[in-house]
C-alpha cells in the first residue's frame, strides 16, 4: 500500500505538544520542508529530541513552535556560532532546555526503541549533568559499582529526511546515517521526506539499502532540496547566504516572521 502523501497532510500527523524526533546532525540533512510547513500551519508546544541541531531547532525556537528543547547541543558549529533564536527563547522562558550530551540522547532513545524505562551508561561520572538533570544511579545486580541510567525518550513522531523512499516507505540514507534509525525505531510514528521516489523493487534488490524499514514507517513526500537550507551530503550543500541572514534575526519573533514570509513565499 502506497504512503505517499503531500507535505500538507503529512505535517497535519503532528500535534500540538508533541514531542518530535528530528532527524539529520547540525547543518546536515534535517527535514527542513516538513519543518517550514509544521511553522506555516502554525504548530506549539512541540518538544524537540535531537542530538545536536542547527537550523531546524532555532527555527522552531525562533516561530514559537517550540515548547522544550532535549538535545546535547544547538548551533550552527564554527560557521555562524550558537544559535540566537533558541537562546532568546530559552532566556525568556518561552522555551525549557533540558540539557542532555549527544550520548545521553542516544541512550534515552535506545531505551524507548528496546521498550524499557531506562538505559544504564558507562560515563558521565564527575560531570554536572547527573545532578542537572536528576540522572539516577542504580546498584549493579550482576556485581560490584553503581551504574548512572538515562529515562527512556519515546518520541511521538520522528521527522526524517532521506536520500531515497519507495512507495512502501523503504527509506535509503547514503553516507552519515546519524541516529536516524534509532529515532525511527524509538517514535510511534515516522514521516519520511525523500529527495526521490524509487521503485520499491529497487530496494527489494539491495534490502541493505534501506535504513528505515518500511514497517516503521507512517508517511512519505518526495519532497526534492527537502533538507534546504541545510545540506543533503551527496546531493547539496547548505546554503550558507540564507543560513547568515536568518542568524541575524534569529533572537527577534518578528523579524523571524518578515523574514520567513518574504523567503519562503508565504
Amino acid at each position: 500500500m502506497s504512503k505517499i502523501v503531500s507535505l500538507t497532510k503529512a505535517a497535519a500527523l503532528v500535534r500540538d505538544g508533541d514531542r518530535i524526533a528530528i532527524g539529520g546532525n547540525t547543518l546536515h540533512r534535517a527535514p527542513c520542508a516538513l519543518l517550514h510547513e509544521l511553522v506555516r500551519q502554525g504548530r506549539r508546544n512541540l518538544t524537540l529530541v535531537k542530538t545536536a541541531g542547527s537550523y531546524d531547532l532555532d527555527l522552531l525556537c525562533a516561530t514559537g513552535s517550540a515548547r522544550a528543547v532535549e538535545a546535547g547541543y544547538v548551533g550552527y558549529e564554527n560557521v555562524l556560532g550558537l544559535a540566537r533564536g533558541y537562546r532568546r527563547s530559552v532566556e525568556s522562558g518561552q522555551v525549557e532546555a533540558h540539557e542532555h550530551s549527544c550520548y545521553t540522547v542516544i541512550a534515552a532513545l535506545r531505551a524507548a526503541a528496546q521498550g524499557v524505562p531506562f538505559m544504564p551508561i558507562a560515563s558521565l561520572e564527575g560531570s554536572d549533568l547527573i545532578a542537572a538533570r536528576g540522572f539516577q544511579r542504580i546498584a549493579n545486580p550482576y556485581g560490584e559499582g553503581v551504574v548512572v541510567t538515562i529515562p527512556a525518550l519515546s518520541p511521538d513522531v520522528a521527522l526524517i529526511h532521506v536520500h531515497e523512499a519507495d512507495t512502501e516507505g523503504d527509506g535509503a540514507i547514503f553516507g552519515a546515517r546519524f541516529e536516524d534509525a534509532l529515532m525511527a525505531s524509538a517514535a510511534r510514528k515516522v514521516i519520511l521526506t525523500c529527495e526521490r521516489i524509487v521503485d520499491e523493487q529497487l530496494l527489494a534488490e539491495r534490502p541493505d539499502r534501506a535504513t528505515i524499514p518500511r514497517f516503521e514507517v507512517d508517511a512519505v513526500v518526495e519532497l526534492p532540496h527537502g533538507a534546504w537550507p541545510l545540506a543533503c551530503p551527496g546531493e547539496y550543500s547548505y546554503d550558507l547566504d540564507f543560513l547568515t541572514a536568518f542568524a541575524a534575526i534569529a533572537s527577534d519573533a518578528d523579524a523571524v516572521a518578515g523574514f520567513l514570509a518574504e523567503r519562503l513565499r508565504w
